[in-house]
């Protein structure tokens, strides 16, 4: 049950513009114009993976940034010997049920060792109040379920157990499909100085529906993750991103 829920599937167009990891990589924000406007980084630890935190905070150093990890993907992964979560200034959590620490329903937390930004944080999830009809901010209402809560303090025992049942799955599908001929598929990115908790085990294939079609044959699922970059989406058309060919990739 908590092996790896699914094989993900990507098109691979043999476009030459392709991230090993597809995590954020530090050597093309270093230089960017972009964060001398910006007010945070927020590296995504992707499919399980840690991002390259050291180098994304010696940059967010240099540009007196925040950094905001999401570990939606990535929750007890570990990357140069601490845990994700606690590498950045805050990060954010998801609990969904089907993440690697899931609950029975929707549900998500906010860690940072900042203690005036966990005070914020928890002004902000209750209506923007401390006290009950006096709203300091404008705030959401966004408190995690006690219940919810109950089960995640249960389950958090397990975490490493299920992680390692994960990564023991998925280096099995590595040694099995690395015969396979690297001119059809591209097999996830295994860093050295990270262990990714293999939130999904993502391919890159250039013939990505048939072979999606066959593994349903064989009663194996797959999903696509992402079938639409957000920037590309209704939502955020007025923006008017340019130039994201790893994301269209």
């Amino acid at each position: 049950m908590h092996g790896l829920q699914s094989l993900s599937l990507a098109q691979y167009p043999f476009s030459g513009t392709w991230t090993a990891s597809s995590n954020i990589d530090p050597a093309r924000i270093g230089n960017n114009d972009l964060l001398k406007n910006a007010r945070a980084i927020l590296p995504v630890h992707l499919y399980g993976l840690p991002a390259k935190m050291v180098p994304i905070l010696q940059i967010a150093e240099r540009y007196n940034l925040k950094v905001i990890e999401d570990v939606a993907q990535a929750q007890g992964a570990i990357y140069d010997g601490r845990r994700t979560g606690s590498l950045g200034h805050a990060a954010g959590f998801s609990f969904y049920p089907g993440k690697n620490l899931g609950a029975f329903g929707d549900a998500g937390a906010v860690t940072t060792n900042d203690d005036d930004l966990a005070e914020r944080v928890r002004i902000l999830r209750n209506y923007g109040s401390h006290i009950k009809y006096y709203n300091e901010v404008k705030g959401y209402n966004s408190r995690l379920d006690p219940l919810q809560a109950g089960f995640l303090r249960v389950r958090l025992k397990y975490i490493d157990e299920w992680n390692q049942r994960r990564i023991s799955v998925a280096q099995h599908y590595l040694a099995m499909l690395r015969g396979m001929s690297a001119q059809h598929i591209i097999l996830p990115f295994a860093a050295d100085d990270a262990g990714s908790v293999w939130h999904i085990f993502p391919i890159h294939c250039e013939y990505r529906d048939a072979l999606s079609l066959y593994l349903q044959e064989q009663g194996l699922a797959t999903l696509i993750h992402y079938p639409v970059p957000p920037h590309l989406s209704k939502a955020y058309r007025w923006h008017m991103f340019q130039g994201r060919p790893i994301s269209h990739n």
